[in-house]
């Protein structure tokens, strides 16, 4: 809440002079009091009472008014009785100038002379607030066309609104719907918008005041001041914005008024020197950021949020005096002169060099050695958190406290913090820095500015917070191709092999995640492949690209990554037995990343084969397989759709290494063929997502092929593969894909899937949702095309049940105008529409 007047501090009131007739007279001859009042405002500017200023509290609350000037308090406390008992008579005759019926020059005169006696203290806002209807007669004069009269009245309720047992009574005077008009106005004066912004300053203090001005259509008004051209106004209007955030249900429709960019803006514009303003913009973002979704979009204005640990914390930095120069990410630069310079003058003129626009050197390196030249240089000279950074939060715990800067200062302080000694730092450096990896920019950022290094470096402390916060770094900056280059060329391989090898009570699931992001995205053969054949396509060199050029590549991919990972020992059986004993859990997102880490290790090093056996990979196979929300379907229970997109994803993934394995008489030779190819069918009939069923199918094939089955299982589990995955995604092409020639494809196929007579096939076609499909195609479609869609409405209408669907899908209009267009097939449309019910 706002702070108030101390009760101990006595301010001298304005010396009011009495008046020469008594107030009778005064009343009967209004025309004398004018000039008389006219009189006195000239002398009350004149005079020296004490002179109040405005005083902002933390985190941009409301206002009380303190005096530059005091005498000392004997002569405040002799004079206070005589001022005040001399003084005290006349407000009423002011408030009585106020009446509605009053001419509007006299009410313009006393508002004027209320608002400079409001600012002797508490005791004239009492002394005003004693007369029932008060503020309504102020607020009413916020409608009048009088600058002055606005100006007074809109300073009158400030002060008054700044004392918590009165802020009410301004809020219920409707004072918050007349502002809002006054604000709306096209032409303001400067002072009178000043003033009401911080009438609505004061009044956001209280909670339920704050909801009120929120609900109303002044918050637009706020976020238009924020550019105002008066620093005052949109100092007022940025202490509005903050303390409406401090209430949560207040922080969606702020964003939704788009008060982020407004409010980023007054924090990464250098020009700007308010220091009050970048503090209110500062408070508010940090309290829209407790909002996962808000904080990406503070980030992706161009701030990110930087933990404050204390100037202590900064003690441990020891910067590197007496080395050559080298970039931030550790890369040397090369010295044209074995002689040291003198005084380090060619050190000197590097760092000046950086910005020259001949030096051949990436934005992102540039910003990276701009960045830890500044915050380098804050931490040697003990200035790197200020004061105002320090007190940003300064309700909060030490623990939470958060302050606002740009990239480029915000990735170097990161940085720079993970190399101090301060375990708490270092954890909450490197969570911060996985919360701003929200796009390739920034995890190309955090890499050239070093944090690749420092944090491989850290997986090993012997604090498990600081490791968990180093994992959910690497990881969220894994993500990044380019980047994931670099980790793995810091070595972290070696040590995330033997994290995991560690015993489970040493490592939390949520670091076995993390561990395994990391390693499926390092351990893919195929990564660098994606990446030339997207550069060769996109360079037009399509040319040359066949499939023997592709399987090259990957013989040769499959190489390099052998050598790459020539210092781990892939046949380790601790490691293949953890990954395995990963495989058995009931999680389906870390078995998907066991499965394809060990696919990865089956395809480069086949001699594991032999210990994956013996380790029971057979056995972990068949718990992936036998997923809970497979087997609760199974049952008739209702399983959530995100529960078989992820059971989906690890089977797929299962049986993408079964596959591989199969290739391998060591495996195929033991394995319970019938046992698997039972669990496979059971999954190919379930609902998992159409697109995990590819894998699953070959699999299945492959085993039929391999175990020796006769050949009316053989034919069986073909049946169902058509069934149940060939013809739903020959549907999905027909219907998602926007290239005629794929659609006339699919259309052919499945023509010759119906008419070699597969059983179940054209149910299959009808319950996929395949009639619409091919109604559409064979209106728009080619020759061929059309060909084919007929003979397969055909054999479906053959089946009365269908008959209500082909209607539906519109295929009568589109069967006589074929039949009217004389087309090679219209006798096949003219059968098909004597067969309909028509």
């Amino acid at each position: 809440m706002s702070s108030t007047i101390p009760t101990h501090l006595k301010i001298m009131p304005p010396n009011f002079l009495k008046p020469s007739l008594p107030v009778k007279q005064l009343a009967r001859n209004p025309h004398y009091s004018l000039r008389l009042l006219h009189k006195r405002n000239q002398m009350l500017c004149c005079c020296r009472f004490s002179v109040l200023t405005r005083a902002y509290s933390d985190g941009g609350q409301g206002e009380f008014f303190a005096a530059q000037k005091q005498s000392s308090a004997s002569d405040v406390e002799t004079s206070r009785d005589s001022t005040f008992s001399s003084n005290d008579g006349y407000v009423g005759l002011f408030v009585r100038m106020l009446g509605l019926d009053k001419d509007p020059l006299d009410r313009e005169q006393a508002v004027v002379a209320l608002w400079k006696y409001s600012l002797g203290g508490k005791h004239c806002v009492d002394n005003i607030m004693k007369y029932h209807g008060i503020v309504n007669l102020i607020v009413n004069l916020l409608k009048p066309d009088s600058d002055s009269a606005c100006e007074a009245a809109a300073g009158l309720l400030r002060v008054i609104s700044s004392i918590n047992l009165y802020r009410n009574s301004v809020a219920e005077s409707s004072a918050v719907e007349e502002m809002t008009a006054l604000l709306a106005r096209p032409s303001l004066s400067s002072n009178v918008k000043e003033q009401t912004m911080c009438t609505l300053w004061n009044l956001s203090v209280d909670e339920q005041l704050s909801a009120r001005i929120t609900g109303s259509e002044i918050l637009p008004l706020l976020v238009k001041y924020l550019e105002d051209e008066d620093i005052k106004t949109e100092e007022a209007a940025g202490g509005v914005l903050a303390n409406l955030s401090l209430r949560q249900s207040n922080h969606k429709i702020m964003v939704e008024a788009g008060v982020i960019p407004k409010l980023a803006k007054l924090l990464t514009d250098a020009e700007n020197e308010s220091k009050v303003i970048r503090k209110v913009a500062r408070n508010a973002l940090l309290e829209l950021a407790k909002d996962r979704y808000n904080k990406i979009l503070i980030m992706e204005e161009g701030l990110v949020l930087v933990p404050l640990v204390g100037a202590a914390a900064y003690k441990s930095f020891r910067p590197s005096l007496y080395l050559w120069p080298s970039l931030p990410d550790g890369t040397k630069i090369e010295q044209s002169s074995k002689v040291p310079s003198r005084y380090g003058a060619s050190e000197l003129l590097l760092g000046l060099s950086v910005d020259d626009k001949n030096a051949d050197l990436e934005e992102a390196k540039r910003n990276a050695i701009v960045g830890r030249t500044q915050q380098q240089f804050l931490a040697r000279i003990g200035a790197i958190e200020t004061e105002d950074d320090s007190n940003s939060n300064g309700e909060c715990s030490s623990s939470f406290r958060f302050t606002l800067l740009t990239q480029v200062d915000a990735v170097a302080r990161l940085v720079l913090i993970l190399g101090l000694e301060d375990e708490s730092a270092i954890a909450r450096a490197a969570e911060s820095i996985a919360d701003a990896s929200i796009n390739e920019h920034m995890r190309v950022s955090f890499k050239e500015a070093g944090a690749i290094k420092h944090l491989v470096q850290l997986i090993y402390h012997p604090t498990h917070t600081v490791r968990l916060a180093v994992l959910q770094a690497l990881d969220r900056l894994s993500i990044s191709n380019n980047v994931c280059q670099r980790i793995e060329e810091e070595g972290v391989l070696h040590s995330l092999v033997n994290l995991l090898k560690q015993s489970k009570s040493d490592i939390s699931s949520v670091s076995t995640s993390m561990i395994l992001n990391i390693l499926t995205r390092i351990l893919d053969p195929n990564k660098e492949l994606k990446s030339k054949l997207s550069a060769g396509a996109g360079n037009g060199s399509g040319k040359g690209w066949d499939l023997t050029t592709a399987n090259d590549m990957i013989s040769s991919e499959v190489a390099s990554s052998t050598q790459t990972i020539f210092g781990i020992d892939l046949g380790d059986l601790t490691f293949l037995s953890c990954l395995v004993d990963i495989l058995k859990t009931s999680v389906p997102d870390l078995q998907r990343k066991a499965a394809s880490v060990l696919e990865f290790i089956v395809v480069i090093a086949p001699s594991t084969v032999e210990k994956l056996v013996s380790a029971g990979v057979e056995s972990g196979l068949e718990t992936v397989f036998q997923q809970k929300s497979l087997v609760e379907m199974e049952d008739g229970r209702e399983v959530h759709l995100l529960e078989l997109e992820e059971a989906g994803l690890a089977v797929s993934a299962a049986s993408r290494l079964l596959t591989k394995l199969l290739d391998y008489e060591q495996f195929h030779l033991n394995v319970n063929s019938n046992h698997f190819t039972e669990l496979l069918r059971s999954i190919l009939v379930s609902s998992i997502p159409l697109q995990n069923k590819d894998w699953v199918a070959a699999c299945l094939v492959k085993l039929t092929s391999l175990s020796g089955h006769n050949l009316d299982a053989v034919d069986q589990v073909n049946m169902e593969v058509t069934l149940y995955e060939t013809i739903p995604r020959l549907i999905e092409k027909i219907r998602n894909s926007f290239s005629p020639e794929v659609q006339e494809s699919a259309v052919l196929e499945l023509n010759r899937i119906i008419s070699e007579g597969v059983v179940g096939s054209t149910r299959a076609v009808a319950s996929g949702g395949g009639i619409f499909a091919v109604v559409k195609v064979m209106e728009n479609g080619g020759d061929r095309a059309v060909e084919a869609c007929l003979a397969v409405l055909y054999n479906l209408s053959m089946d009365e049940e269908n008959h209500a669907a082909i209607i539906a899908a519109g295929a009568v209009p589109v069967l006589r105008k074929l039949v009217l267009s004389q087309i090679p097939q219209w006798t096949t449309a003219l059968r098909l529409l004597r067969t309909l019910p028509t």
